[in-house]
């Protein structure tokens, strides 16, 4: 009994509860008006067409304009009317300026690298190309004085970023999706609040979805009166609106401007293997030092600054210890990328880099959901006699995710592209290697939610010894997939492959 009473009365029980009640209300309102006012059903027409018009004139993604389109026909006097109050992603002037904050503050505290860029050029034009467009477009500049070591496990993350925690002279910045109560996150929080009484500062921001069914309501309150400063990202309050869908997808740490992590791992007991949530965690990580570390400074101060309503001088967070030279090699530029803009920096770089590549191209990715643009990219790789390689899990973390994944592999597979399953269980990685020179690993999912809508970032790199490191690990953990061969699929059920064709047309809002 106390189980279901704690259920009824948990706060996502709540915000359902008021959520849902405004949805049967709006369509009680709606059907009133239609029932009894002629009128009205001929407006609800015109704002339906008039709605269908703007969709196809928008510059969003295809594959959301069908998302819209097709229930705004099907439903016409309703459609129109639930794309007019959820569907646009339209910010109102002082949310612009609010949010202008961020993108001010990130162009002021960093400098573009010129001789850097010249640098790369004068190695690769093409590396040249992508490290440019990140600065121009994503404001965050190359860095070569830096050095990088890849993890590939949550294990080995967990082990080093203790280490790296207890070293912490003058501050620590911490933003993650997920924080759950355990293992991993109980220790870690034993540093920090160590650290805290050395007159360290230490920073959190968490997010409110991700941390929804992890951590007690207030949990921000709990940590601010133990000495850590902490700020919840887009808190969850039970009214209607698109923005519950920005999310801050972000996992960064950064320890006194020199040290950073970044990568697919969260701080829970799941990520390191203490439970067995999939099956086996596969997830990986990347660990810089020296100048580049600063992006990941300003991605989470300019955050940090625009929740709670402050402006600091970054340069004072900026690290001035310089590494011995004959310990780096390689570029690196660490960038960010947000949903309310109308740039997909992390869209475009995974998609340069498949449309780049000469030799090979090997993504690891726990979600499959591609729209047209990247299957094309993918598709036209592959036939032009790139090694195409892609592992995905074996075990998905969701049903219809995992649905939409699978009803991706035919058209890739019969075109060429390698897809392997991760058969010990789930991989949560998100890297992408080429041609033994460039790649890609963070937060970001070959998804629409990680292209579109959520606050994401990653670190790209140009002849980075990690890249060896990260290509072994994936040839490694190919030794345990199975590849899906056409013989495979043809297989599949065709109730579960119909169930898959009417996920994908709803996929970017999975």
């Amino acid at each position: 009994m106390k189980s279901i009473i704690k259920i009824i009365y948990h706060r996502i029980s709540l915000i359902v509860t008021a959520l849902l009640a405004q949805i049967v209300v709006l369509i009680a309102v709606i059907s009133t008006f239609n029932d009894y006012f002629v009128i009205f059903y001929w407006i609800s027409i015109i704002i339906s067409m008039l709605a269908v018009i703007y969709i196809i004139n928008d510059k969003i993604n295809p594959s959301y304009k069908i998302v819209w389109i097709i229930p705004i026909l099907i439903f016409p006097i309703f459609g129109g009317l639930f794309y007019v109050f959820f569907g646009g992603k339209k910010l109102s002037n002082r949310e612009k300026r609010n949010m202008n904050y961020i993108t001010n503050k990130t162009i002021e505290a960093l400098e573009q690298k010129t001789k850097v860029l010249d640098e790369i050029k004068s190695h690769n034009e093409t590396a040249a190309i992508q490290s440019r467009y990140i600065q121009d477009y994503g404001f965050y500049p190359p860095y070569k004085n830096t050095k990088s070591e890849y993890l590939p496990l949550g294990e080995k993350k967990f082990e080093r970023l203790k280490e790296e925690l207890k070293k912490a002279k003058h501050f620590i910045f911490m933003d993650y999706f997920i924080i759950n109560e355990g293992v991993m996150w109980n220790s870690i929080l034993d540093i920090l609040l160590n650290k805290v009484k050395e007159g360290v500062d230490v920073r959190i921001i968490y997010d409110d979805i991700g941390c929804l069914l992890t951590l007690p309501y207030k949990y921000n309150k709990k940590l601010e009166r133990m000495g850590i400063k902490c700020c919840v990202f887009n808190p969850v309050i039970p009214i209607l609106t698109t923005r519950i869908n920005n999310r801050n997808h972000r996992k960064i740490v950064i320890i006194d401007g020199h040290t950073g992590f970044t990568g697919g791992i969260n701080l829970a007991d799941e990520y390191i293997n203490e439970i067995d949530k999939h099956g086996h965690w596969k997830d990986s990580a990347i660990m810089l030092k020296g100048e580049a570390v600063f992006n990941m400074t300003v991605m989470f101060l300019s955050l940090w600054d625009y929740l709670r309503g402050i402006d600091e001088d970054f340069s004072k967070f900026k690290n001035t210890i310089p590494l011995e030279e004959e310990t780096c090699n390689g570029y690196y530029q660490p960038f960010a990328d947000s949903p309310l803009d109308d740039e997909p920096v992390g869209e475009t770089v995974y998609l340069n880099s498949v449309n780049k590549a000469n030799k090979y191209i090997y993504i690891t990715t726990p979600y499959l959901i591609v729209n047209n643009e990247m299957i094309k990219a993918l598709i036209s790789a592959a036939k032009g006699g790139v090694d195409v390689r892609i592992i995905t899990p074996h075990r998905g973390d969701k049903w219809y995710v995992h649905a939409v994944t699978k009803s991706n592999y035919k058209i890739l597979v019969e075109s060429g592209v390698k897809i392997y399953e991760y058969t010990p269980g789930f991989i949560h990685s998100k890297t992408l290697i080429s041609d033994d020179e460039y790649g890609v690993i963070g937060t970001i999912n070959v998804d629409y939610r990680s292209f579109y809508l959520h606050f994401e970032c990653g670190v790209w790199m140009y002849k980075s010894p990690s890249l060896i490191n990260m290509k072994k690990d994936f040839m490694d953990t190919l030794k345990v997939c199975k590849e899906i061969k056409i013989e495979d699929i043809n297989k599949i059920r065709w109730y579960r492959l119909l169930l898959g064709s009417i996920l994908r047309v709803f996929a970017p809002l999975m």
